[in-house]
């Protein structure tokens, strides 16, 4: 018998299903859900010191099951039943195999996107966003990003070799240069050193994105820069890059790049939430390592982010659209 509390494995007469995240459905056809979880567990397997993100997805899901879906007094309904949330399961990816992981990746997500639905994908490290980048730009042209995170992942990686060209520092050079994304529009949110690159940040706006570096973020306060995105945003389909390392190491120790002065958990999430209203069509959540992790904390708060994700597609204009067809 489940505890109080606590949501009961999925059963199919004496069997039960495979681990999702909060318990939610498994199904790998999305068709009639406005959101799909999507696990990738792939990393690049090239960092010097922390290989782990590719457990990342299997981590979150397990500690979902602490995770609740009322949030009052911002959210008194369930977005897993106001948007039928599914989970896919994983993308067929092979860590630090990169371009046929790439192809696996954008596929299964493009399934999902086909389908109608928001893909909420669970990583893994950062390298995940291109190739889901790549797959919702099919459907959302003038997608722009923000991108949330320690770090711009706008490195140079002009070297010949894939994995100088592709790897977690790099996957928003890449975005670029591969157009994903409206550069005029897209944001990095919360960088702070210290860094690899001395000219990080200059190379980052030199590739066309606008950058509001952690100095400034703290300093005028996260729900006013959240209130300025959105209006600036406004009417635009926008693609959610979350890192975990956005967070102090305090509060985040299980990450593959962590990095002091992040926010607390509560003004992250509240960061998140002060988002409300934009055009979100799909999001990450990346750089879970659950090897480096205490007591699955980190991969517990990620789950409180995805549900916070979650019930911003409920407030997204493009969703709320969907949601009103279908309950009439």
């Amino acid at each position: 018998m489940a505890k109080i509390g606590i949501m009961p494995p999925q059963r199919t007469g004496p069997f039960a299903g495979p681990a999702t995240f909060m318990n939610v459905p498994f199904s790998t056809n999305p068709a009639g859900s406005l959101a799909a979880i999507l696990g990738v567990p792939f990393d690049g397997g090239i960092h010097p010191t922390r290989i782990g993100a590719r457990s990342g997805p299997a981590s979150i899901r397990e500690q979902s099951l602490l995770v609740r879906p009322f949030q009052p007094p911002h959210a008194t309904y369930s977005p897993l039943d106001r948007l039928n949330v599914v989970d896919c399961g994983d993308a067929d990816a092979t860590p630090s195999v990169v371009d046929e992981s790439f192809e696996e990746i954008e596929a299964a997500a493009l399934c999902i996107v086909d389908a109608g639905a928001a893909p909420l994908a669970l990583g893994g490290d950062g390298m995940i966003s291109l190739p889901l980048l790549r797959a919702v730009k099919r459907r959302h042209p003038g997608l722009a990003l923000l991108h949330v995170d320690a770090h711009t992942d706008t490195y140079r990686g002009d070297g010949n070799a894939t994995h100088d060209r592709y790897n977690v520092a790099t996957t928003f050079t890449r975005a670029a240069e591969e157009g994903l994304v409206d550069l005029e529009h897209s944001y990095h949110v919360g960088a702070r050193g210290p860094v690899m690159m001395a000219d990080v940040f200059e190379h980052t706006r030199e590739k066309g994105y606008n950058l509001i570096d952690g100095t400034s973020l703290f300093q005028r306060g996260l729900v006013e820069t959240a209130n300025d995105l959105r209006e600036k945003l406004a009417g635009r389909p926008v693609y959610l890059c979350f890192d975990m390392d956005f967070f102090d190491p305090s509060c985040a120790p299980g990450v593959c790049t962590p990095t002091w002065g992040g926010a607390s958990a509560r003004e992250g999430l509240g960061f998140l939430r002060a988002l409300a209203g934009i055009d979100f069509v799909a999001a990450d959540i990346n750089t879970v390592s659950p090897p480096h992790d205490v007591a699955g904390m980190t991969a517990f708060l990620a789950g409180t982010v995805a549900i916070e994700i979650l019930t911003l597609f409920c407030q997204s204009p493009p969703i709320l659209e969907n949601i009103g067809a279908r309950s009439s």
